[in-house]
């Protein structure tokens, strides 16, 4: 059984939503960043962090990135051209829309208030509205990302789309809007979300 450290409104939300797409068993440990019982796992302090088989993995991306690549399910195949452009999407999405997403957090509410600059969430509401239009161009037909399969990307991208509507950050392309709701529909969604 995997063992997910972090709470739910972080980005451990992402583990928990693969756990229950693979339909593995789990059980979560709430832990808030920079406690003693995260630090002594990940040294930077953040969640979430998984532990499979006695060994802590952090970093969202990379563990279900691992938990995709161990089940064979929701990747391509490393060394694949599908898995080249899935993993170009998965950077892009961490790029220009989670890093933008996590700077405006940062500046509202992370930073101590005296590093904190109000005004640069206008720039990054700018880039964050092109980023989207890019992400228009780059994607092609089908309900996912990637086309018919959904894969990692999706997890991170509608994970992102639900913190900008936290954040009040537009969502100004309208199958971004349709794409959002279909994934929160997803049952494992909903049972990650009621964990």
């Amino acid at each position: 059984m995997y063992q997910v450290i972090g709470a739910r409104t972080t980005r451990s939300f992402r583990v928990i939503w693969m756990l229950e797409e693979l339909d593995r068993p789990y059980q979560v440990t709430p832990a808030a960043p920079q406690s003693d019982s995260v630090v002594s796992l990940n040294p930077s302090g953040k969640v979430p962090v998984l532990v499979a088989d006695g060994t802590p993995i952090s970093d969202s991306t990379a563990i279900i990135q691992y938990l995709a690549d161990r089940h064979g399910a929701l990747t391509y195949p490393a060394g694949t051209l599908e898995r080249a452009r899935q993993d170009s999407l998965t950077q892009f999405l961490l790029d220009e829309f989670d890093a933008l997403l996590w700077t405006a957090a940062r500046h509202t509410f992370i930073l101590p208030e005296e590093l904190r600059i109000a005004g640069i969430k206008d720039t990054l509401r700018w880039e964050f509205r092109n980023s989207q239009q890019t992400l228009t161009r780059r994607v092609g037909n089908g309900p996912f990302l990637m086309g018919e399969t959904m894969t990692v990307p999706d997890i991170i991208l509608a994970h992102c789309l639900g913190w900008a509507q936290v954040a009040r950050f537009e969502i100004a392309e309208d199958w971004l809007s349709d794409y959002h709701q279909r994934m929160r529909a997803r049952p494992a969604f909903q049972r990650a979300e009621a964990s």
